[in-house]
């Protein structure tokens, strides 16, 4: 959400982020209600001021007939108030689902393009691995190993369902514990996240009311959560913090869960793709500030890096163009793995800055030096997805014989086992 007074002074703008990224909003429908808004609201302050008047007369009239009389021209006024404030309410019920509507201005270093195919490659690492034999996809490896059960997955969870066995859950494990280490050494704060929320942090991360259709909902209206970023944005969600105890950093880690409803027949076999996953997310909270929102930014993808170069597993980061980005996302960084069994990278990691357009919706605010409130920054960036990076890390350590190697920053937590075999 961004504040009324800087959409009214910034019409254009906001209008140009709706056309780059490809969202259906009229600024101009906005602010005709919020006109409307606006001067029922000022009806409804002025009933209430003659409302308060009359009370403070009816308190010093001693002779009852002339009270009884007075109390009769207030409820005119009552009346005239009520009829005032239901104006209101309805006002701002359509003002308030417009004010939700309203995307972020994508910075000016995001490439516009239609669609992901047009983001924009920024750096590449790592060396793709030369095979001297034809490569194998990570289900006919895991399959081979026992460490996979698609079908008793899908028997049980039904389609994309899936069962980690054996070595699948030993590397699992490895990857969660190196990751938590690789972030807690740079100071983030660990933090285990609730999977099951009220539609509040939903709301405030922008996850609703656009993205409900990619949620699974439970009988009571509370929603389960694809990202840890959901819960750990709500932990401080409707408080006032101090200036001194910012940036905030967590290192949160969450049972995920997506329906994954605009994917059909994408991925429809294998763990790039499936309804239950694990992630470990950073998110910062930072001062009010566009320079440090672009240093926390870069140095979340720097640290996403370090995950995947200790790891060893070739990569490249895009910059998402406009119509890539969420409507709340100021600018978003993909890391995509190379997975050699379809000769092309996927994605395994998001990286996004927000300014205050999620802590606005949130109410999170800190109080600076200089005595002032103001909305805090909020940026999150994937640190690791499993079972997703299972994926580029069995392929890409996979051996003629149908091995698998072990990444040697994974050994210590595999009990030094180096291969699989």
């Amino acid at each position: 959400m961004l504040d009324i007074k800087f959409i009214r002074e910034n019409k254009d703008l906001i209008s140009e982020a709706a056309r780059k990224k490809l969202i259906e909003f009229s600024v101009d429908e906005l602010l005709t209600f919020d006109d409307d808004r606006l001067k029922v609201l000022a009806k409804v302050e002025e009933w209430r001021a003659k409302q308060n008047e009359f009370n403070e007369q009816v308190v010093k009239i001693a002779d009852p007939a002339e009270r009884e009389k007075k109390i009769g021209e207030m409820k005119k006024i009552k009346d005239e108030l009520g009829q005032e404030e239901d104006k209101l309410k309805e006002i701002m019920k359509r003002w308030q689902a417009l004010m939700l509507k309203v995307p972020n201005i994508p910075d000016i270093s995001v490439p516009e393009g239609k669609d992901d195919s047009e983001n924009k490659e920024y750096s590449v690492w790592g060396d793709k691995p030369q095979f001297d034999f034809e490569p194998k996809s990570h289900i006919d490896l895991m399959l081979a190993h026992n460490m996979v059960d698609l079908d008793r997955g899908a028997k049980v969870a039904g389609f994309r369902g899936y069962f980690l066995k054996n070595n699948a859950l030993r590397l699992t494990f490895a990857l969660w514990q190196y990751t938590l280490e690789v972030l807690m050494k740079d100071d983030f704060e660990p933090m285990l996240v609730p999977s099951l929320a009220r539609p509040e942090p939903f709301m405030g991360t922008g996850y609703l009311p656009q993205g409900e259709e990619d949620l699974y909902k439970t009988q009571d209206g509370d929603f389960m959560s694809g990202t840890a970023e959901v819960a750990t944005m709500g932990y401080f969600m409707g408080e006032t913090l101090a200036a001194k105890d910012l940036p905030k950093k967590w290192v949160a880690f969450s049972p995920c869960f997506r329906r994954e409803a605009g994917s059909h027949g994408k991925d429809t076999r294998g763990l790039i793709r499936v309804h239950e996953f694990y992630k470990i997310e950073q998110v910062i909270l930072c001062e009010a500030s566009h320079e440090e929102s672009v240093r926390w930014h870069e140095q979340l993808l720097a640290n996403a890096e370090k995950v995947m170069q200790g790891l060893k597993i070739p990569y490249r980061v895009v910059i998402n163009c406009t119509s890539d980005l969420g409507q709340g996302q100021v600018k978003k960084y993909d890391i995509e793995a190379w997975v050699p069994s379809e000769n092309k990278y996927r994605e395994t990691h998001s990286i996004s800055y927000f300014h205050d357009f999620q802590t606005r919706r949130m109410n999170i605010k800190y109080k600076g030096a200089d005595n002032k409130t103001r909305f805090a920054h909020s940026l999150n960036g994937t640190a690791l997805t499993t079972p997703r990076t299972l994926v580029p890390l069995i392929e890409n350590y996979q051996n003629a014989d149908g091995s698998i190697t072990v990444p040697e920053v994974l050994q210590p937590y595999m009990g030094d086992k180096d291969i699989i075999r």
